[in-house]
């Protein structure tokens, strides 16, 4: 390796894979890996984001070909082989996914002709290369995605369904309000009058990622995931894409994802009656809690897709004052960096934060030091011993989370923007 990473804000390929898959509903994965992987990888993505575990299979439950030196040298094809006719006998699902663990990926093991098999028996078994190796848990999102778009996704749908849109950009567990903050825009979304597919939320299943090729709009909240899904799904099926940087959250953010969907889609004035209506809900409760918070300034430290909310969120809003805004995911491209940027630093009436971009916890905390005046940290469990020896409020919003169980709580949205509220004040 050409540098250390200290705490890292992520796990590998492999784990973004495994809990993306696993947040489907009937969905099993098979590792082709070495022992351990399932148990780590199922910690380091569920136990560290929500502090939960997937519900259908997961940890030491999670089928494994545990390959060892023997397997290295004489290949794993018929251990995995073995393996995939135990898991098929033993669990009652949906759909199996063969991932690749780092071993398998660098001994070159042919995962295709050993599920070709069962495939060819008429079983839903996928091949999925996924070697830890390949980049962080968002690459590893991407590659699951990309695993349903080859896999799952209906090729040739008998028609377009009006009205309904796919959600895409929010990952599995990773964010620990991943739950929530689907349930808040599918809420939002729905009163809009559109029907929406998430794939992992509100016990939607294969049957639902199958049939995402019918639908007229993908939404995809993040400021740069999926850019290859979003153009296969047009080239392929004729679905255009509509990004928004991350779930909104609080009144202004979010009344501007609704005006702008609701002219991408001829709704624009169902999306006023909308944003009028929340606004009434939203600030009923907020008007009885002013004065209860002390104004501070802040710093966020997340994946973009968490920081650029809360930044804007605290800033418009909630009237704080952004001193950094430190971002974590590995965002390489220059035009996503800049367009990550623009979302920071063009806020409604306050000085913008400085911008950083590191994952290592070391750099994090030398960063933070340069704002000695900051009394509200946002961040993750990493920052917990720093903000404690610096005499700062500290709320754990982003990944790694190992201390908040996390179900439904939101961070999208009205009703995420007052939860989000309560938490600040709570954690005084």
């Amino acid at each position: 390796m050409s540098a250390i990473l200290e705490n890292p804000h992520g796990n590998c390929a492999l784990g973004g894979a495994n809990a993306t898959l696993t947040a489907i509903r009937r969905v099993v994965p098979i590792f082709h890996s070495g022992p351990g992987c399932g148990m780590q990888t199922t910690a380091g993505e569920a136990s560290q984001g929500s502090v939960r575990l997937p519900y259908y299979v997961t940890y030491t439950a999670l089928p494994s070909t545990n390959m060892l030196e023997r397997e290295v040298i004489f290949g794993g094809e018929k251990k995995l082989d073995e393996q995939i006719a135990g898991a098929l006998e033993i669990f009652d699902a949906d759909a199996f996914f063969v991932l690749t663990g780092c071993t398998a990926g660098i001994i070159g093991d042919d995962i295709k002709s050993v599920v070709r098999k069962y495939q060819d028996a008429g079983r839903n078994v996928y091949a999925v290369n996924s070697a830890g190796f390949l980049g962080e848990s968002y690459r590893g999102y991407e590659i699951a995605i990309q695993a349903l778009l080859d896999n799952i996704v209906d090729p040739k749908p008998a028609a377009k369904e009006t009205g309904m849109v796919n959600v895409l950009g929010i990952m599995p567990y990773h964010d620990p309000y991943w739950e929530g903050n689907f349930e808040e825009m599918v809420r939002l979304l729905e009163k809009l009058g559109l029907r929406v597919n998430t794939f992992f939320s509100h016990n939607q299943g294969i049957a639902d990622v199958r049939r995402s090729s019918s639908a007229s709009l993908n939404i995809i909240l993040h400021p740069w995931l999926l850019k290859n899904a979003a153009a296969e799904y047009e080239e392929r099926f004729g679905i255009p894409a509509f990004r928004w940087p991350g779930a909104p959250l609080g009144p202004t953010d979010t009344a501007a994802f609704l005006r702008a969907l609701g002219e991408r889609i001829g709704r624009s004035g169902e999306a006023e009656s909308l944003i009028e209506e929340e606004n009434r809900y939203f600030y009923r409760y907020v008007e009885t809690g002013l004065g209860l918070q002390s104004w501070r300034r802040f710093a966020v430290v997340g994946e973009s897709t968490n920081v650029i909310p809360i930044t804007r969120f605290l800033a418009n809003d909630y009237s704080f004052t952004p001193e950094a805004a430190i971002v974590t995911d590995a965002v390489f491209r220059p035009d996503d960096k800049q367009r990550v940027i623009d979302q920071l630093t063009g806020l409604e009436a306050v000085r913008p934060p400085e911008v950083f971009f590191s994952g290592d916890q070391w750099e994090i905390n030398q960063t933070l030091e340069k704002f000695p005046e900051t009394t509200l940290l946002v961040g993750s469990t990493n920052e917990a011993e720093f903000a404690m020896s610096h005499g700062m409020q500290h709320f754990i919003a982003c990944y790694p989370n190992t201390e908040r169980l996390i179900y439904n709580r939101s961070c999208a949205g009205y009703r995420g923007a007052l939860t989000f509220m309560e938490d600040i004040y709570s954690n005084l």
